[in-house]
């Protein structure tokens, strides 16, 4: 394997339109949860827009257990989870990769659930696909109903584990998040779904907020987004139905906006500009834009700003950034509309079906396809450009990390390191 020398840290996290959406716990550099350290799929740096077999690559790892939960990277540690079979057991797992070679560095087996545990996911999940997220020396991994747990990051030594029952259904998807000293996750089960804060330090449970909205299909995979909303901190977490904001001291629902039956969502929601946005999940998607401004109570009638139908992704989250809105819906179709408005600028076909969420880094977008292709496009005021298409010759569902002018992608059996050049 190729030894690079170590590459310099990422120095701040991404702000979208005054709207912090980070904590205060998660590391300070690196890419530490899912969609990067504001979780808005946003990178900084220049990164590789070619590479191909024996060229660009640092390293392949093959990896010790399947699953499509996304890198997170901090120090010199790239860290996923995993689920690996043994006749009848299966065994859930973390694992650490070193940044600079690909080795292992440490591998941790975590809980073995149950068969019924492991039942009925959907063909397109997985027994690990939440992403975990780093906080300080800690990271925390969470295969939803079937166990949580916090593991040093320098060695994976176990500091706690916890498992919140729930029924699940399709599996899991929603990855976790910090908010200060709670570590927040969605149970947004087949019944009773709820939103469940753990401490930190030990993995109790904090709070656990019912949604205590009726719809038909409750269940929905969603990751919240910690945001500052006109001054006071925030957990922005759609579910089935409704979105609301939290307050991360007690789970309390300061707002909430509706949107009628909508279930299965999946897109994490972004912010920009003073607007949240926010998809709605399977059926009929919508997306909508909410204004943030402190407001309390059922806002589904006073804070809809604009609201669109067309082209709305049902898995890919979305990106703000200079004032565009960036979708790429499930079919391929990539579209930007104004952020502010609402309004169509301009739409760019992709082959295949995509379930990843892509990543800008200036102007540069890398959306990978579930075949394993990742499309490099460079954006313009006009429209995209497809600057090259490089087959990785396996299925991918996982998001890219980029970092340090490296880009990180999970595959089928591998996890690359891909430097260009």
């Amino acid at each position: 394997m190729t030894r690079p020398t170590l590459p310099r840290r990422l120095r701040s996290a991404a702000l979208l339109g005054g709207l912090l959406a980070a904590t205060t716990c998660l590391a300070g550099d690196g890419w530490p949860q899912f969609r990067g350290p504001g979780g808005q799929g946003l990178a900084e740096g220049t990164f590789p827009t070619t590479w191909g077999p024996g060229k660009g690559v640092a390293w392949k790892s093959k990896l010790p257990g399947g699953g499509w939960s996304s890198p997170v990277i901090a120090g010199d540690k790239v860290i996923l989870t995993g689920a690996k079979k043994d006749g009848d057991t299966t065994t859930l797992m973390a694992f650490a990769l070193d940044l600079a070679s690909g080795d292992e560095a440490w591998s941790v087996d975590l809980f073995q659930p149950a068969g019924e545990e492991t039942a009925a996911l959907h063909a397109k999940n997985s027994l690990a696909s939440p992403t975990p997220v780093i906080g300080g020396d800690t990271v925390y991994v969470h295969f939803g109903h079937m166990g949580t747990a916090a593991l040093a990051l320098g060695d994976g030594q176990v500091r706690w584990k916890q498992q919140i029952h729930y029924p699940p259904m399709h599996g899991n998807g929603s990855s976790p998040i910090l908010a200060g000293k709670l570590l927040v996750v969605s149970a947004d089960a087949e019944k009773d779904p709820a939103l469940v804060a753990l401490d930190c330090k030990d993995g109790s449970i904090a709070w656990r907020t019912p949604r205590d909205h009726e719809v038909r299909s409750y269940f929905s995979f969603c990751t919240p987004l910690l945001i500052e909303n006109n001054g006071r901190p925030e957990i922005l977490s759609p579910a089935s139905g409704f979105v609301g904001g939290y307050d991360p001291a007690d789970g309390k629902l300061r707002w909430k906006v509706t949107y009628g039956e909508g279930y299965s969502v999946v897109p994490r929601p972004v912010v920009a500009g003073g607007l949240a946005f926010v998809a709605t999940g399977y059926n009929l998607p919508k997306l909508l834009a909410i204004r943030l401004d402190g407001g309390t109570g059922d806002l589904t009638g006073s804070r809809i700003a604009w609201q669109a139908t067309r082209r709305v992704p049902k898995t890919p989250s979305m990106i703000a950034s200079g004032g565009r809105l960036l979708m790429l819906d499930d079919t391929g179709l990539l579209s930007a509309l104004d952020a502010a408005t609402g309004k169509a600028l301009w739409k760019q076909k992709l082959a295949g079906n995509f379930s990843a969420s892509p990543v800008l880094a200036g102007d540069t977008l890398y959306c990978v396809s579930e075949d394993g292709v990742c499309f490099v496009l460079r954006l313009s005021a006009k429209g995209a450009t497809i600057l090259s298409e490089i087959d990785m010759a396996e299925r991918s569902l996982a998001s890219p990390a980029l970092l340090d002018g490296a880009i990180f992608l999970r595959t089928e059996e591998h996890l690359w390191k891909i430097t260009g050049g």
